[in-house]
């Protein structure tokens, strides 16, 4: 019988390559360990990315920026921010990102998809995932990530990026063209960092999400043979830890330093990047 294809998404493979235990939690642990409080910078990036979505979703002749304040109070997330005080700064800072960022744009700009799933298959995959935007340029798709979170995103984390390498992956599947070219939008700073893919750096990244399936599936063998949890999905500890939602279940997270769940909007963004 062929072995059975590893269903994942970026977000899930990447999990596990960052900690194996925070994988294991997210996706096994039944019932799963209760999550700390929610996370002001992901608050943040939910409602930026629903409010650019929804503005898309206009029509044409009313994407301009007198639609952004509805649309942001509509998608608004208020969970984590330290009091009503910095949450109504952060609110007027996003929305001073989306006017300047669809100031540049072009309403009538043709896409092939707003947070569109695309997915494929390889012969150890069965990969799925959500871009923030995918353009239709000149006959061929471009990847479009939008972020709002750390400073300082260059080429380097465009080509580096395996959730992008592999939205091209599926969407030149998908969409029957040639995907190569992704990008990362900084709304913040109102930056691009793009990065032009070959055949042969795709292959690459679909490869390592292979080898990272793999050893997934190993681990939760050896879990299902009775290898201890701790020894199957161990602990990787790392300046990730500070900002685990399992943190307080996790001997290694207990040890970083604490974060509040606003520290990273208290001024210019700073920590993860929100999804």
């Amino acid at each position: 019988m062929p072995e059975r294809l590893f269903v994942c998404t970026p977000s899930k493979l990447s999990s596990y390559a960052d900690c194996p235990r925070r994988y294991r939690h997210t996706y096994l642990d039944r019932p799963a360990p209760q999550k700390g409080p929610a996370w002001a910078h992901n608050s943040l990036g939910a409602s930026v990315h629903t409010a650019l979505r929804n503005w898309w979703d206009l029509p044409v002749e009313r994407r301009d920026n007198a639609a952004l304040p509805r649309l942001l109070r509509a998608t608004w997330v208020r969970e984590g921010y330290r009091d009503d005080e910095q949450e109504r700064a952060v609110y007027e800072r996003a929305l001073g990102w989306l006017e300047a960022y669809t100031a540049d744009l072009d309403p009538e700009l043709e896409l092939l998809g707003v947070e569109r799933t695309v997915a494929a298959k390889t012969a150890v995959l069965a990969l799925s995932g959500r871009a923030d935007r995918i353009d239709a340029r000149g006959g061929e798709a471009v990847i479009v990530d939008y972020k709002t979170g750390r400073t300082g995103l260059d080429v380097d984390d465009a080509r580096g990026s395996l959730a992008l390498a592999l939205y091209a992956f599926a969407a030149e599947r998908v969409f029957r063209r040639p995907c190569r070219k992704v990008e990362l939008h900084h709304l913040p700073t109102g930056t691009v960092a793009a990065h032009e893919h070959t055949p042969e750096s795709i292959a690459r990244h679909v490869s390592r999400a292979e080898d990272t399936a793999r050893d997934i599936v190993a681990a939760e063998k050896a879990l299902a043979e009775g290898t201890p949890p701790d020894e199957a999905f161990p602990t990787r500890p790392g300046s990730l830890c500070s900002w685990c939602d399992f943190r307080r279940v996790c001997p290694a997270g207990a040890q970083a330093p604490v974060k509040e769940s606003w520290a990273a909007v208290e001024t210019t963004p700073t920590g993860p990047v929100p999804a």
